[in-house]
């Protein structure tokens, strides 16, 4: 079982951690996620693979809590056993010289695009990079994707740091004043890969999201993690995470997204129970 090397708070319920993977960090590539499973009746939660280092032999997950399982994940400590991680899943980035790129972040997806971010700037790219938060104290990944971006964006919703607003105003602006944008790529919460899509569709500039519907297998068998795109169904695990932003049927997605809420809910709050069960002082 895998042991955690390294493991820090990047900010309120989100975590960084670091896993010795050798044979996923020698095949990874930007955009493919894993599946781990934190015990050994736990359910299977797929993570973006936020960075990998082939030499050390490890691969970078960047935790947010808002589920049972990682809540569980982030109660881990450095030294502490994950029972499994499989990958690398899912199809890879397209990575090629398209020019100059937007990417864009959101909350957790601010870590998502790391790797992606370095693999693009490799390639010979020239990297924007807007990523938001709702306030300073949950913006993370900022120095990282600085490092590996030409121009970076920095946006708040309440305005404590960068610019107040939406990553969709500064995008806006830059479709609208520069014709040489070629790509827009955007991971986020759900609402904001819309806006991103919606806002650049007028510009026609092709903008790729990465969709997280529900996932239990990670392999296409399951089927759980179905998308509409273009009026044709695939799997997000097999068939993405990737797909044309334009082409993403979201109402759907947000209704598959919530099906199992009321469980997830219920599963938390079982959590909760456990925890104050365990806080008692023992006999």
């Amino acid at each position: 079982m895998p042991k955690i090397l390294e493991k820090y708070e990047l900010a309120p319920k989100t975590h960084y951690i670091k896993v010795p993977a050798p044979l996923i960090a020698k095949h990874a590539k930007a955009g493919q996620f894993v599946i781990v499973r934190v015990g050994e009746h736990g359910e299977r939660v797929p993570f973006t693979i936020a960075d990998l280092d082939t030499q050390e032999g490890t691969i970078t997950l960047v935790v947010q809590e808002v589920g049972k399982t990682s809540t569980a994940v982030g109660a881990l400590k450095t030294g502490d056993e994950i029972q499994d991680i499989l990958g690398p899943l899912g199809l890879a980035s397209e990575v090629e010289n398209f020019g100059k790129v937007i990417l864009m972040g959101g909350g957790f997806g601010n870590a998502a695009i790391h790797l992606l971010a370095k693999a693009l700037k490799k390639a010979g790219n020239q990297i924007i990079t807007i990523i938001g938060a709702r306030t300073k104290e949950l913006l993370i990944m900022e120095k990282e994707l600085r490092n590996v971006s030409n121009e970076t964006i920095v946006m708040t919703d309440d305005g404590s740091y960068g610019r107040q607003g939406l990553v969709t105003q500064p995008l806006k602006e830059l479709l609208e004043s520069d014709k040489t944008i070629t790509r827009v790529i955007a991971v986020g919460p759900i609402p904001m890969m819309r806006a991103v899509s919606e806002t650049s569709r007028p510009f026609g500039v092709k903008t790729i999201v990465s969709v997280n519907p529900i996932m239990v297998d990670g392999t296409g068998m399951c089927g759980g993690c179905r998308v509409t795109v273009s009026g044709k169904t695939f799997f997000a695990c097999v068939d993405g995470p990737e797909f044309d932003g334009h082409q993403v049927d979201f109402d759907e997605l947000v209704k598959r997204t919530r099906m199992y809420k009321p469980s997830e809910l219920h599963a938390m709050d079982q959590c909760r129970m456990e925890s104050k069960i365990e806080s008692l002082p023992k006999a």
